[in-house]
């Protein structure tokens, strides 16, 4: 059965304070090496875990305290430790590390809210992903992990699904999270080759008619799956596997008439498609591969009135047992936070 995810809203530390009793909690890290690391330079991170949860944080040497709200102190307890194991993995830890934690605990903290799953088995799945470093893609370049709970349950989606589509507004990791394990796969034996596709629809702008070969010509509409590449894989790689057709960036209209087995299939900006055109790309799944189709339903670029196909599959397909559906939003834009303030007043607006 396809399930559709939202985003835990996170809860405010005077939220947190109203609800629940106060306590202290003192424990001891075993590894002084790693300690500068973890709370950081000038204790950076443990202001940033005071802040986010309304905690009082004290170090001594390799001896932490919290102090305030019993839930908000069990959670930066079970943060602290999450992030200690990752260094100890050779992780590096910084702002968005700690940011990502947050809000993973922070889940856990709605669903104890009245009407919310209240089941002690989420909580200890919970507690055995920070064990773990919550879930991550490993390249050779770099180890990428989730920042929200949605890209979590993302990334597992795409462990065990044949087709994911990830829709939600820009900066939630749709297109990124989706390339690195693509990445992941080839380097691990796992697929074949990589195939990264795009509609050519030019979003408000006239570009006329580019300068160059067909690939100078599609280039500028792929470029940010160019970029995501770059980024976890070494350049020699990237340009080896697109000399030899390893990695294969080529736009919609290409992938007529093809099948593509022992393949992982990326198509970004799929808002942008027809339903003939998402219909023809979605049948051209074979053997052994995987499929990812990632947009943003509010940026629609076709033409007025013209239905998008992205949204038609998603209702037509959710029954469907190997395909999953994971609905971002602002909660999980990891840009900056002024993006997630732009995200979310144009929703409050539309």
């Amino acid at each position: 059965m396809t399930s559709v995810r939202g985003s835990s809203a996170s809860i405010s530390p005077k939220a947190r304070s109203l609800h629940q009793s106060n306590r202290q909690i003192t424990f001891e890290l075993d590894d002084n090496r790693l300690i500068a690391d973890l709370f950081g330079e000038y204790d950076a991170n443990l202001v940033l875990l005071e802040d986010r949860l309304g905690i009082k944080a004290v170090a001594h040497g390799n001896v932490v305290t919290f102090s305030g709200p019993e839930e908000a102190c069990d959670s930066a307890k079970l943060i602290l430790e999450g992030l200690y194991t990752r260094l100890k993995q050779g992780e590096q830890i910084g702002p968005g590390e700690i940011d990502g934690a947050v809000r993973h605990a922070n889940a856990i903290y709605e669903s104890k809210r009245p009407g919310r799953d209240t089941s002690q088995a989420k909580k200890s799945k919970y507690l055995k992903d920070q064990g773990t470093g919550l879930a991550q893609i490993r390249t050779r370049k770099r180890v990428i992990t989730a920042r929200t709970p949605n890209q979590s349950e993302y990334i597992r989606s795409i462990e065990n699904k044949d087709l994911v589509f990830a829709t939600g507004p820009a900066g939630t990791g749709k297109t990124y999270l989706g390339v690195a394990y693509a990445a992941s796969c080839l380097e691990r034996g796992e697929t074949e080759r990589i195939i990264l596709s795009r509609p050519a629809v030019e979003a408000g702008e006239r570009l006329g008619f580019l300068p160059g070969d067909m690939k100078d010509k599609i280039d500028p509409y792929l470029r940010p799956l160019y970029d995501a590449l770059y980024d976890v894989l070494p350049p020699e790689k990237v340009e080896r596997g697109l000399e030899t057709g390893v990695i294969e960036i080529a736009p919609l209209a290409f992938m007529r008439g093809r099948t593509l087995a022992h393949a992982f299939i990326i198509l970004d900006e799929a808002q942008n498609t027809t339903p003939m055109q998402m219909k023809m790309f979605l049948t051209r799944i074979g053997e052994n591969s995987k499929m990812i189709v990632t947009g943003d339903p509010t940026q629609i670029d076709l033409p007025h009135g013209q239905t998008s196909g992205l949204e038609e599959a998603i209702s037509l397909l959710n029954k469907i047992d190997e395909i999953d559906h994971i609905a971002f939003n602002s909660g999980d834009v990891i840009r900056r936070e002024l993006v997630a303030r732009i995200v979310e007043a144009y929703d409050r607006s539309g």
